[in-house]
């Protein structure tokens, strides 16, 4: 029987491929919340289940182990399709657990309940990640099924990537054996755009804390101490607002220290892409861009560091109105780092800064969250050239390489640890609002994203 290309498989299978993504949706693995502990177990066997059903040798769920933070981490799935033990290792990483769904009346239809509308996807984790890991296990079945893959593959999927994966290297440490390979592939990353196809060659760093200011000893009556006692959440709001200046520039002391300029070869290759201003503040609704004065919005947004204040929160916040001065205020803050910068250094740095800024009217605590390196891939690797020529083909034009301004800080762990390259093949869209209400796929760039993918295999 000849071979059907991936085209013709895909029609045929798509009706089932899009029940097996349903199933794993359906499950609320949300890592960050306690009480969906178990779902995680439920979505980490869901994936060895579709694993073996696309083909691979193996699969099981494994352990994390306790992990930095000292708690039984979520468990991992690991899977393995082995050609020949002298043939090229690809390990596809992915992610199985999601951001939460809140505010829950911002979404036009059910967050666990996969809702197709206007040729997308609509559901929590219909991108990030159990879409794109999806494309990923997809291609490697249909090259399986068909006698195709001459490449060894392993996947590894963790329930631990939104909340910073605390786990995962200590995992890999105590398996390093049993990821050995040649090449890392993921997929959790976006292109420019649907008619733009591109290669993340660049991921920016995090760090990230919360902050405990206090004041009194208890929650005060505003009228008889206003004015006399220091308002933690007022003295919180101003200890942040010098954090960056007016020109944009993060004031924490040696901040940018080990930031390198951006090359000129590569700001002209940003200047490059793409890029509409005013559509892009059209689609997010603001009259105008702003950050750090003499870079442009893409070059910002990617190879800049920057800070931001991710919450905010303290005193009376119900219905009606209290009279209160509060006892403490809080606040979730992040950096994003660049190549060069040490999440680490940057994390003692900012706790440092807080404390020497704070006034002596309130104690400030600083708690580190997580954090992880930047990352940069060379686009002379024979792999980047495979998953070049990947796009090439299922998209019908050259991929742009191009820096990404998110983080997945376990990419430089990998390189670390395992000593070896991440490709970076990703096939969100700024349209798929990943993390925010209505997240979505775009069903065309998904099976667009399952070509690629397999062109890539062949290219290899």
């Amino acid at each position: 029987m000849e071979t059907p290309d991936i085209k013709s498989y895909l029609s045929t299978q798509m009706p089932r491929i899009m029940e097996e993504w349903a199933s794993l949706i359906r499950i609320p693995s949300i890592s960050c919340q306690a009480e969906h502990k178990a779902d995680m177990l439920r979505c980490a066997q869901r994936w060895q289940q579709l694993l073996l059903l696309a083909g691979a040798q193996k699969a099981e769920v494994m352990p994390a182990g306790v992990s930095h933070h000292g708690i039984d981490g979520n468990p991992l799935v690991y899977g393995e399709y082995i050609v020949d033990s002298k043939a090229k290792t690809v390990l596809v990483y992915g992610h199985y657990d999601v951001m939460p769904v809140e505010p829950l009346e911002l979404w036009n239809s059910e967050p666990f309940e996969p809702a197709i509308r206007d040729g997308r996807l609509f559901a929590r984790g219909a991108d990030d990640d159990k879409g794109q890991t999806m494309i990923q296990v997809k291609a490697f079945e249909y090259l399986v099924k068909h006698g195709l893959l001459k490449n060894n593959v392993k996947f590894i999927l963790e329930g631990e990537e939104e909340i910073g994966s605390p786990s995962l290297e200590g995992f890999m440490l105590a398996h390093r054996e049993l990821l050995a390979c040649d090449i890392i592939l993921v997929s959790d990353t976006s292109m420019i755009g649907k008619e733009t196809p591109s290669i993340t060659t660049g991921l920016r760093g995090l760090a990230y804390w919360e902050l405990e200011v206090t004041g009194p000893n208890r929650d005060l009556h505003s009228g008889h101490f206003g004015g006399a006692v220091a308002n933690p959440i007022n003295v919180l709001c101003g200890m942040l607002s010098r954090v960056v200046d007016e020109n944009g520039r993060i004031t924490i002391p040696g901040f940018y220290d080990k930031v390198l300029p951006i090359p000129e070869t590569e700001r002209a290759m940003i200047r490059e892409i793409p890029f509409d201003i005013e559509q892009y503040k059209a689609a997010i609704d603001v009259q105008e861009v702003a950050g750090e004065a003499g870079y442009s919005t893409l070059e910002r947004n990617s190879c800049r560091p920057s800070f931001d204040i991710c919450g905010i929160w303290g005193g009376y916040t119900g219905e009606g109105s209290k009279t209160v001065l509060p006892s403490k205020a809080y606040a979730k803050v992040s950096c994003r780092l660049v190549a060069n910068q040490d999440h680490e250094e940057i994390s003692q740095a900012f706790a440092d800064y807080m404390q020497q800024i704070a006034p002596k009217s309130v104690r400030v605590k600083v708690t580190p969250m997580h954090g992880g390196q930047g990352y940069v891939c060379p686009i002379d690797l024979p792999e980047y050239k495979a998953a070049e020529k990947g796009f090439e083909i299922a998209f019908g034009k050259r991929p742009l390489a191009a820096r990404r301004g998110g983080s997945i800080p376990i990419i430089s762990t990998f390189e670390q640890v395992l000593g070896v390259k991440t490709i970076l093949m990703g096939f969100g869209l700024e349209k798929n609002a990943i993390h925010s209400p209505n997240e979505s796929m775009d069903l065309e760039v998904f099976e667009k994203g399952i070509i690629a993918v397999t062109e890539f295999y062949k290219a290899l």
